[in-house]
This record gives C-alpha cells, sequence and structure tokens, in this order.
C-alpha cells in the first residue's frame, strides 16, 4: 500500500508541477517557436532536463532536488492524505490557475518554520523581480518593445540571431528552474535514488512534457499569451534571461524552496507595467487590474496549501 502511495504521489506532482509550472520557464518559447513542430521543441527541453537530472544525482549522491529537500524527510509509512495535496494542485492546474507548486506540494510534507522560510523567500523572489523587471523595462522599453521597433527589427532580418539567443537563454532558464522545482516533483520519492528508479522516473517525467508540448501548454499557457510581445522572439529571449539569472541568484543564495511562481509573475507584472507607462498609457488601468488577477491567482494557491496542511496535521494527530 505504501509502495502504491508513493507511486501515485509522485505520478500526480509530477504531472500537476510541470504542467502548471512549466509555463514559467518554456511558456514564452512555446508561444514564439508557435511554428516550429512540437515534438522538436520537448527534444531539446527533454535534452536538458535529462542532463540536468543526471548532473544532480550524481553529484549530489543519488539526490536529484539539489539539497532542497534536506529538510524534509520522507514519512515512512505514507499516509494516504498526502496525497490531497497533488490532487488539489492538478484539479487547480485544469482550471489554468497558476499557483505555487512550492507551496502546494511541500508545505505538507515542511515544518512551520521551514514553511515560513519558504514565503519570506518567495515574497522576497516578487519583490525583487518585479523591481527588476520595471526597472530594465523601463530602460528598454522603446528601443526592444515598441511597434516600431519590432517592425524594424523584422526589416533588418535580425530575427535569425535572437532565435539562438532565445534558445540559448531559454535552456539556461530551464536549467534553473529545474534546479528549483526539481523538489516538488521528487517529494515523494526516497531522498537517494537508485540509476533504476532514477530511469523510471525520467521516463515518467518525459512523456508528461511530451503531452504538454503537444497541447501547447494547455490552459496556463493563456496567461502568458495575454502579455505584450510575449509570441516575439526577441522579447521571449529577454524575459527568460532577466527570468534565469533571478533564479541562479536564488539557487546559490540558499538551498530553501521557494515560488518560483511568484517570481515569474513578479517578472511579468513589472515587464507589463512599464512597457504600458511608457508606450500605452491608456491601457495602464486594464494593466493594474491583469497584474491584480495573477497575483490573487497565485495566492488561491498559497490559502489552499495551508488548508491541506492544517487538514493533514489534524488527520496526523
Amino acid at each position: 500500500m505504501n509502495e502504491l502511495i508513493v507511486c501515485l504521489g509522485f505520478f500526480i506532482a509530477a504531472y500537476s508541477v510541470i504542467a502548471n509550472d512549466v509555463i514559467q520557464t518554456l511558456g514564452t518559447f512555446i508561444s514564439s517557436n508557435s511554428k516550429t513542430k512540437w515534438w522538436f521543441l520537448w527534444a531539446f527541453a527533454g535534452t536538458i532536463l535529462t542532463l540536468t537530472l543526471f548532473f544532480g544525482w550524481y553529484f549530489n549522491n543519488g539526490d536529484v532536488s539539489y539539497g532542497r529537500l534536506s529538510q524534509i524527510p520522507l514519512p515512512n509509512p505514507l499516509p494516504w492524505w498526502y496525497l490531497l495535496a497533488p490532487l488539489s494542485l492538478l484539479i487547480i492546474t485544469r482550471f489554468g490557475i497558476p499557483v505555487s507548486t512550492t507551496f502546494m506540494i511541500l508545505s505538507v510534507f515542511s515544518s512551520g518554520q521551514l514553511i515560513e522560510k519558504m514565503i519570506l523567500k518567495s515574497i522576497f523572489g516578487y519583490v525583487l523581480a518585479f523591481v527588476a523587471a520595471l526597472v530594465l523595462y523601463l530602460i528598454i522599453a522603446k528601443k526592444f518593445e515598441s511597434k516600431a521597433a519590432i517592425r524594424l527589427m523584422d526589416k533588418k532580418k535580425q530575427k535569425p540571431y535572437w532565435l539562438v539567443a532565445q534558445w540559448f537563454s531559454t535552456g539556461f532558464l530551464w536549467s534553473q528552474w529545474l534546479i528549483q522545482d526539481f523538489a516538488n516533483i521528487f517529494v515523494f520519492l526516497p531522498r537517494q535514488l537508485t540509476i533504476s528508479e532514477l530511469g523510471i522516473a525520467l521516463i515518467v517525467i518525459l512523456s508528461i512534457m511530451a503531452y504538454i508540448f503537444n497541447v501547447k501548454g494547455g490552459n496556463i499557457q493563456k496567461i502568458v499569451n495575454q502579455k505584450s510581445n510575449t509570441q516575439h522572439i526577441r522579447s521571449a529571449t529577454i524575459i527568460d534571461a532577466c527570468y534565469g539569472v533571478l533564479l541562479y541568484l536564488f539557487t546559490i543564495l540558499n538551498d530553501v524552496p521557494m515560488s518560483t511562481t511568484w517570481t515569474f509573475v513578479g517578472i511579468l507584472a513589472g515587464r507589463e507595467i512599464a512597457i504600458k507607462y511608457l508606450l500605452e498609457k491608456k491601457q495602464l488601468k486594464t494593466t493594474y487590474t491583469l497584474i491584480i488577477k495573477d497575483l490573487a491567482k497565485v495566492n488561491i494557491g498559497l490559502m489552499i496549501s495551508f488548508l491541506i496542511a492544517y487538514l493533514i496535521q489534524f488527520l496526523k494527530a
């Protein structure tokens, strides 16, 4: 029974985390490469995932979470109610709500002290991302995000150069996101995996990714598509590079898990305000409303995760 719960937990967590969070890192990549065959994009992302996974496993003695599960022990036996967290995330994902998978999945396994650290780091991530994106785009928006600038880029045939840059920035971002979020995917599995366990897990994850790419991101992709110029390769490249650098900074800061969703939403919010302020002031009020809605959506996951965590604590008693 315990093995069944472990396997179910891993599969549901893997699907819901990837379906919900992968759009943060690959959403702009999917949007701006909509004419490219889905399997080619999947092969690119899958290769980076495989390399990142094996690198972490090899250099961390079987720990694929890069130390982010070091403070989160795996209960043995694992009661059935731990499945409530990934099941809730699965349901929310179907509605296209970009919740924090870190809080949804890890909070039920974590101590109150660790949850507090996760929240503080995530809030700091949102604020830093918002400010960084706001300042960056106040500087570059007119040169890179205006309609005239985009037409000029197309006219000068600069797209091939930005296409190469985008694939590099996406690869870097994807690897940094994986380092942060492998903990959410593998929390139901032993903290040190054997090579056979690693291989099976990899097959499951790559299969889930194939489905996500085949449906072009699903409902949550709409959040990315609503933002200005996200389907334009240059715009997508800058977003990916900014996000990747921020995640790298948080990776070297400490091994406390954090919500990458909050960082992602912070970047989009700061970017959108800067672009609208400089280029489309008439739409600024609409932008504020959209940002508030996005922030409200990620807080839904936070509230639900706390409710589930308290419920599990009650069931334990």
